[in-house]
């Protein structure tokens, strides 16, 4: 199961955004069913970045959405960036299952 959070960053608030995912990102490490992230950069003018991340199934990832790591994990998400602006302005969730492909 793979779940996408796409988020809509203003100019010049995607390093601070990365910055934040890195700091972040051990929170997640040890979760049970979790399999992997990747916070992913647009380089085509977009403004829309993607969090992927891969969960044994969709209980995994609901647990991780109701425990204490995640509620730690994302405090202070509506902290204004350095320059004073927001660092998202809106996110969606989509939600996916692997239909084919490769394993990676």
């Amino acid at each position: 199961m793979i779940k996408i959070n796409a988020i809509t960053v203003p100019e010049g608030s995607g390093d601070e955004l990365a910055k934040r995912f890195a700091a972040s990102t051990g929170a997640v490490d040890g979760q049970d069913g979790f399999e992997g992230f990747e916070l992913l950069r647009p380089t085509d003018g977009r403004n829309q970045w993607l969090v992927v991340t891969r969960w044994r199934d969709e209980a995994a990832f609901d647990a991780w959405v109701r425990s204490p790591a995640f509620a730690h994990g994302h405090a202070g998400a509506d902290r204004p960036a350095p320059h004073g602006g927001p660092v998202s302005v809106s996110s969606e969730l989509w939600s996916y299952d692997v239909a084919g492909g490769l394993p990676v």
